[in-house]
């Protein structure tokens, strides 16, 4: 079977760049990589195409020969850019890419292997009050901290890590396959880069040991529900020296017995008496910041209208000014009424003239006419 085109294995244009060659090469590589595809011969047989033609087209002499003859230009080199011809193969075209694609595949990371610590999750709740104002408070995290008998690098006194001999350190090991590399954890030190031959007896060579710490948490005024702080360093100590993981701190705001939220936004629905409705007059809300705001209520209001009292809502959060407060009145019927109120209700409503009422007015017109619709 002919080859493929190299640049139509990679996709990429005749004129592409190195960069592009190495997003199209890394791209395949994770996708096809044997390691990510056991026992798929085809995955296998991709990435091999995959890393033929990017060795090729990387190498600035190669790619100049194949763009002049093809494939041609390597058939009399030894079969091919990985035979013995004046095209040997380079392991240099290939370390940036590994590098890169296979560091936190292999459960590693870039400086010598050693594994960073975990992140920590802490979940707080606050009020909403507390919210709109900001809160500094303590909190007390169980985590893994560096051991103290060994400063974290997990040897006894007396004694330090020495370098893996059979990775000389890197924490990973390289083995050649024709024309391309594969790139594995060191089996010996577990990707560390170091042995330790005198572990600590206080940690037993780990370089960490459980520990409770109190730290002061900042809490900024506005913050919403399921915020998440991050505290770079204060998560679980990493191995035998590594750097730590982060704590986070993720934030669960309280419902509020009188106001919703939404955004910078608040809400309040506050009864309003009938009377007070009909005539008008003024209505006093409260606010979060502990003050009072008055209201003008024009007369015929109705339930469901909305007054909006701007900046007297939530701060917004790591921005300028503050939301709005939202008043929703719900117009109340009076209950618990005495004969001489009955006698006076009854008197107001005989004596209502024609429009009083436009809403249920307009709505047994409009039943009436569906009636004699369905009359007719």
């Amino acid at each position: 079977m002919a080859k493929r085109d190299y640049y139509e294995t990679l996709g990429v244009e005749r004129g592409a760049g190195a960069e592009a060659l190495k997003r199209a090469y890394r791209k395949l590589a994770m996708r096809y990589h044997p390691d990510r595809n056991p026992d798929d011969s085809d995955a296998e047989a991709r990435f091999k195409e995959a890393s033929e033609a990017y060795q090729v087209l990387s190498d600035d002499e190669k790619r100049a020969a194949y763009d002049r003859f093809g494939h041609a230009a390597f058939e009399n080199a030894g079969g091919g850019p990985g035979g013995g011809g004046g095209f040997g193969f380079s392991s240099e075209n290939f370390s940036d890419v590994f590098d890169d694609l296979f560091g936190d595949f292999m459960g590693r990371s870039r400086a010598g292997g050693r594994g960073r610590g975990a992140d920590v999750r802490y979940n707080m709740q606050i009020a909403l009050d507390e919210a709109y104002s900001g809160r500094d408070t303590e909190i007390r995290v169980a985590v893994t901290s560096a051991c103290d008998s060994c400063g974290g690098s997990g040897a006894a006194a007396g004694s330090q890590p020495v370098a893996c001999r059979a990775c000389n350190g890197m924490g990973k090991v390289r083995a050649q396959q024709g024309f391309f590399t594969i790139e594995r954890t060191c089996p010996h030190c577990q990707g560390a880069g170091r042995i330790i031959e005198s572990p600590c007896t206080a940690c037993r060579g780990a370089g960490r040991a459980p520990r409770e710490k109190q730290l002061e948490i900042k809490i900024p005024p506005g913050v919403e529900d399921g915020t998440r702080i991050r505290i770079a360093g204060e998560g679980e100590a990493g191995l035998r020296g590594a750097p730590p993981g982060d704590l986070y701190v993720f934030i669960r705001v309280e419902q509020h017995r009188l106001f919703e939220r939404d955004g910078a936004d608040l809400y309040c629905r506050v009864p309003l008496p009938m009377v007070r409705a009909a005539l008008g007059g003024s209505l006093e809300v409260p606010a979060l910041d502990g003050k009072r705001a008055r209201i003008a209520v024009p007369a015929g209001t109705q339930t469901g209208r909305r007054f909006r009292l701007r900046g007297k809502g939530m701060p917004i959060l790591r921005g300028a000014g503050a939301g709005d407060l939202i008043v929703e009145a719900v117009v109340e019927t009076p209950v618990n009424l005495s004969e001489e109120q009955r006698d006076l209700l009854r008197r107001f409503d005989s004596a209502a003239a024609p429009g009083s009422h436009p809403r249920s007015e307009g709505f047994f017109a409009r039943m009436k006419e569906l009636w004699e619709d369905l009359r007719d």
